[in-house]
């Protein structure tokens, strides 16, 4: 067992997110170990663009409401304590409702890269998909 050093808090970069977003890793160990782990904090409206994990993704939500959405148009909600789990290789983005800060765990499994990119990045999301939940 060992007590692993973590990296300074990061801002997230703006070819991925609209608004200001802040994550810390919170669990990137080195092989064989495949589980990644971030704590990701998004203020009011912010959020990533489209994107999908090779081997899907949980989002746990520590604080505020969360927005998450799918290409189908499926907006959900989430509040503290409620978790979301998007399939493997669903294209999907999420962030904060635009009145509140959001907090959640982002938790996913790094492939072995055969199936692509762990995670691959599209385009930003629009007012309109992002705003389809009633905000």
């Amino acid at each position: 067992m060992e007590i692993t050093p973590l990296p300074p808090t990061q801002k997230g970069p703006a070819q991925w997110f609209t608004g200001d977003v802040w994550f810390d890793v919170l669990a990137a160990p080195p092989a064989p170990a495949r589980l990644r782990a971030n704590a990701v904090r998004f203020a009011p409206g912010a959020h990533t663009f489209w994107h999908r994990h090779v081997n899907g993704q949980t989002l746990h939500v520590t604080e505020g409401t969360a927005r998450v959405g799918t290409r189908d148009g499926t907006v959900v909600e989430l509040r503290p304590g409620q978790t979301v789990w998007t399939p493997p290789g669903e294209w999907h983005w999420h962030g904060a409702a635009p009145d509140r800060f959001m907090t959640h765990l982002a938790m996913w499994e790094i492939g072995d890269g055969t199936a692509g990119p762990d995670t691959e990045w599209a385009e930003e999301v629009t007012d309109e998909q992002y705003g389809a939940a009633g905000g």
